[in-house]
C-alpha cells in the first residue's frame, strides 16, 4: 500500500475560536474544527471533524483542566502537568514536550520541491479518511498495535488494527488490536500515539514505502481522533493508557488455573477429558464444553435442539472440582425455529434493504460454515434478550463463558445505531463480551465470582470484560514463538493479561519436546490452556512427555498466589502479567533485542526455549539473578548459552525479590484461602519497597532492609548467601 499525499488536504490552524481552562477550539482550513482537550497523566486528545457516529464508549477516563495555557508568535502551548503540546501553523506543525524537552513533533520529512511528504494532519477531500504523521528519530524503536506475532518493534513495518478472523499467527492479521503506539528511545522520556476509533487504521512505522524518518496512521472513520501520551517511562505510559480506555476486571481465583478446550463437541467428550486429567493427576479447573452440546443454552436454536441434559452434564464436571466454560457463538441459523421471532424484533443486524443480514458463519468444533444471522448488540432489547438467554445456562451450572466468533461482521451490515458494519465492525467483540459479562454478573454462582469472560477478539476496552490467549497457531517452533510474541505485543498494548494455548492449534510439526516446551513456557502466562485441536492433550505424546507437563503444572498451581498478585498490579496500573524487555527494562537497548523472554511480574525472568536441543540465549538485566534450576547466583549484564534438560526450564530469581509459592493441588479448589502460601523463596537480600505479600502470610521490608516476616505456617528459603537477611514471624 503506497501513501498518496496528494490525496489529502493538509490541515492548517487558522484561528482560536475558544479557548478555556479545560479545551480550545481553532478553526482550520479545511473548515473542520479542531479540539484539543487534556488528560491525567500526559495525555492530550486531538479531535478533528464531524461527530455524528457512536463512540462504543471506548474511552472511559475523564477529561481534565490544563496547568497552563499560552499563546505566542501565532502557536498555542498547552500544559497538563510535565507535559507540554504546542501547535500552529499552515499546514499544522505539532510538538510534545515533557519536562521542557522536546519528544515527539509532527512529520519532518520533505519533499525534494519542498512540501512535506505525508500531512501532519490531513484529510482525503470527500471525507471519511484521515491521516498522521510523525517524526522517527533514527533507532527509534516502536512498540504496541495490540497482538502481533511478528517483532515487538514494529519499526520498517506496515501495520493495520482491524480484528480479524486470523486462523493463524503467521500473518500481519489477528483477533486483538489496539492502535496504540509508542517509543522509548525518544530523548528523556517514553511518548505513545492512539488513534480513537472503531474504525479501521492503518499505520506506517517508518515504512520505507511511506517514509522511513516518520510514524503515520491513515484512519477510515468521519473524524481523527487522537490522543498524544508523554511519559517517563513505558510502565507510565501503559498506566495512563489504561486509565484512559480502561484495564482487566479482578478475577476468581480458579480462573489461574489450566482450562481444557479439547475438541468437545459432546458433553460427553468433556467429561471424558476431565476423567482423563483427573485419573493421571493432571491438575485442571476449567473445561470448556461446546454450546451445541448442551440445551437449552443461548445457541439452542443454532444447535436446532441439540439433545443432552445441561445440567446433568454441568454437573458432573463440578464434582470433579471443574467449572464449565460453553463457548458460544452470536449467530442464529437461518433455518433455525427462532430466526424469523428475532428478525421480526429487529435484533439482528440488516442489509441495506432492510431485512435481516445473512452471513456466512463458522460454528462448532469443525468451523463449519453456515448461513447465519448476527445479533445486533447495539439494540438495547437485543442486547437485553442475548443477556437474559444465559440464565439457564448459568442455571444450569456453567460458570463462564467463552464468546467467540465476533470477528465477522460484514462491511455493508447495518446496525439499529445507524452504523454500517464497516464502522462496526471492530467494536462488536467490545458490545458482545460486554453483554456476555453483564450477564456472567448476573446470573452465575456466587462461588464463581467474580465474573469472567473468555474472548479470542478484541478492540480498545475489550480488557474491561474479557480475557483470552494468542491466535491460533502453527503446531511448530515458529509457532511457539509467535504465540510468546502475540502474547507480549498485547502487554505492550494495554492488555495485563495474556493466555496461551499449549501446543498450537493446526500442522503436524509438533512432537513430545516442542509440546513440553511450550507448555512450560505458557506456565508463565497470566492463563493456560489446551487448545482445541484434537491429540495436544499431554498423554498423546507419550509417558515421558506427561510427566513433564505433570511437574510443571504442578509448579503453575504453586505459583497461583503471586500470580493473584501479578493479575491485581495488572489491574491497579495496566502492567501486564508477562512483561517484554523494552517494558521492564526499557533503558537497556541490548535487551530490547530480546524479543521472546519476559519477566513474569516483577520477580522472574523467563527465557522460553525456542528450539529442539533445549539451548537458549539468555540475556541477564542488571542486577543478580537466581537460576531456579540450580540454584546459583549468576551476574546480570551479561548474555549466555543455557541448556536446560527435558524436565527443566529456563527461569531466573531477581536478587532483591521474594516469589510466595503455595501448595501444589488438583484444583485451586484445594488451596485453603486463610493460609495459601507454602513457602516463600527469597533471592538474595530483599530490597525496599517491595510488594506486601501480607494478605497471603508475608510481608518484606517493613522493619528494615533485609527483613522478611512469614507467618508460622510458611517455610522460608534463602537462595544465595543468607548474611544480611532476616527471616522473622509475621
Amino acid at each position: 500500500m503506497l501513501f498518496d499525499a496528494s490525496a489529502f488536504l493538509h490541515v492548517g490552524i487558522e484561528g482560536n475560536v475558544d479557548t478555556t481552562s479545560a479545551s480550545a477550539s481553532f478553526a482550520t482550513s479545511t473548515g473542520d474544527m479542531l479540539e484539543v482537550t487534556a488528560y491525567a497523566g500526559g495525555a492530550f486528545r486531538l479531535r478533528i471533524g464531524p461527530s455524528t457516529r457512536p463512540d462504543y464508549g471506548l474511552i472511559v477516563g475523564r477529561t481534565r483542566g490544563f496547568s497552563t495555557v499560552q499563546r505566542e508568535a501565532g502557536r498555542w502551548s498547552f500544559g497538563n502537568d510535565d507535559a507540554e503540546l504546542t501547535l500552529g501553523g499552515a499546514p499544522c506543525r505539532l510538538r510534545l514536550a515533557w519536562k521542557g524537552v522536546p519528544l515527539l513533533d509532527s512529520t519532518t520529512d520533505r519533499l525534494a520541491s519542498g512540501g512535506l511528504r505525508l500531512p501532519t494532519l490531513g484529510r482525503a477531500p470527500r471525507g471519511g479518511l484521515w491521516a498522521a504523521a510523525f517524526a522517527l528519530d533514527s533507532g527509534a524503536q516502536v512498540y504496541g498495535l495490540g497482538e502481533k506475532f511478528g517483532r515487538l518493534d514494529k519499526r520498517g513495518e506496515l501495520v493495520h488494527s482491524q480484528v480479524e478472523d486470523a486462523r493463524s499467527a503467521n500473518t500481519g492479521q489477528s483477533y486483538r488490536n489496539v492502535p496504540l503506539a509508542w517509543s522509548p528511545n525518544a530523548r528523556h522520556g517514553t511518548w505513545g500515539v492512539f488513534v480513537h476509533t472503531p474504525g479501521m487504521v492503518t499505520h506506517g512505522v517508518g515504512h520505507p514505502d511511506w517514509s522511513h524518518r516518520s510514524y503515520a496512521a491513515v484512519v477510515d472513520d468521519e473524524a481523527l481522533d487522537l490522543v498524544l501520551f508523554a511519559a517517563d517511562t513505558p510502565g507510565d505510559l501503559l498506566t495512563a493508557f489504561t486509565a484512559l480506555v480502561g484495564r482487566a476486571p479482578a478475577l476468581p481465583r480458579w480462573s489461574f488455573g489450566l482450562w481444557a478446550a479439547g475438541a468437545h463437541d459432546t458433553a460427553q467428550a468433556a467429561l471424558s477429558t476431565a476423567q482423563r486429567l483427573r485419573e493421571r493427576r493432571l491438575p485442571c479447573d476449567v473445561v470448556v464444553v461446546q454450546a451445541a452440546a448442551l440445551s437449552p443454552t443461548p445457541a439452542s436454536d443454532a444447535a436446532d435442539g441439540a439433545p443432552g441434559d445441561p445440567a446433568s452434564a454441568l454437573a458432573q464436571l463440578r464434582t470433579l472440582g471443574l467449572r464449565p466454560c460453553v463457548r458460544e457463538h452470536p449467530y442464529i441459523p437461518a433455518h433455525s425455529h427462532g430466526f424469523d421471532e428475532l428478525a421480526r424484533r429487529g435484533y439482528l443486524l440488516r442489509n441495506a434493504q432492510g431485512t435481516p443480514y445473512v452471513a456466512s458463519g463458522r460454528s462448532g468444533e469443525n468451523d463449519a460454515v453456515a448461513a447465519v444471522g448476527l445479533f445486533d448488540f447495539t439494540h438495547p432489547e437485543a442486547n437485553a434478550w442475548w443477556r437474559d438467554a444465559h440464565e439457564a445456562l448459568f442455571a444450569a451450572g456453567a460458570a463462564v463463558v467463552d464468546s467467540t466468533g465476533g470477528e465477522h461482521v460484514p462491511d455493508d451490515a447495518v446496525a439499529h445505531n445507524g452504523d454500517w458494519g464497516r464502522r462496526l465492525h471492530n467494536a462488536y467483540p467490545l458490545l458482545l463480551d460486554r453483554c456476555v459479562f453483564d450477564a456472567t454478573a448476573r446470573f452465575a454462582a456466587a462461588g464463581d465470582a467474580p465474573p469472567i469472560v473468555w474472548s479470542r477478539s478484541g478492540w480498545t476496552g475489550g480488557v474491561r470484560h474479557a480475557l483470552g490467549s494468542t491466535g491460533a497457531a502453527q503446531s511448530d517452533w515458529e509457532g511457539l514463538a509467535a504465540t510468546l510474541r502475540g502474547a507480549l505485543s498485547w502487554g505492550l498494548s494495554g492488555g495485563g493479561l495474556a493466555g496461551i494455548d499449549v501446543g498450537g492449534d493446526y500442522g503436524d510439526g509438533i512432537d513430545g519436546e516442542l509440546y513440553a516446551r511450550w507448555l512450560q513456557a505458557a506456565v508463565f502466562a497470566s492463563h493456560l490452556r489446551l487448545p482445541r485441536a484434537a491429540g495436544r492433550e499431554p498423554w498423546a505424546f507419550g509417558a515421558t512427555t506427561e510427566a513433564i507437563c505433570r511437574k510443571w503444572l504442578a509448579f503453575r498451581y504453586r505459583l497461583v498466589p503471586y500470580l493473584e498478585a501479578c493479575a491485581a498490579a495488572a489491574c491497579a496500573t495496566g502492567w501486564p502479567v508477562m512483561r517484554a524487555m523494552p517494558l521492564a527494562f526499557p533503558d537497556d537497548s541490548l535487551l530490547r533485542t530480546y524479543e521472546t523472554q519476559f519477566m513474569c511480574g516483577d520477580a522472574l525472568l523467563v527465557a522460553p526455549i525456542l528450539r529442539p536441543g533445549g539451548e537458549v540465549e539468555v540475556a541477564l538485566p542488571p542486577g543478580g539473578w537466581f537460576d531456579l534450576n540450580s540454584r546459583q547466583r549468576l551476574p546480570g549484564r551479561q548474555v549466555l548459552r543455557y541448556r536446560a534438560k527435558a524436565d527443566q526450564f529456563p527461569v531466573f530469581g531477581r536478587e532483591g525479590h521474594v516469589l510466595p509459592l503455595g501448595r501444589a493441588v488438583q484444583h485451586t479448589g484445594e488451596i485453603d484461602a486463610r493460609a495459601p502460601l507454602e513457602r516463600v523463596w527469597i533471592f538474595g537480600r530483599p530490597a525496599t519497597p517491595l510488594s506486601d505479600y501480607a494478605q497471603l502470610g508475608v510481608r518484606i521490608g517493613e522493619d528494615g532492609v533485609g527483613v522478611v516476616q512469614v507467618a508460622a505456617s510458611v517455610t522460608a528459603e534463602v537462595f544465595g548467601d543468607a548474611a544480611g537477611i532476616d527471616v522473622r514471624p509475621l
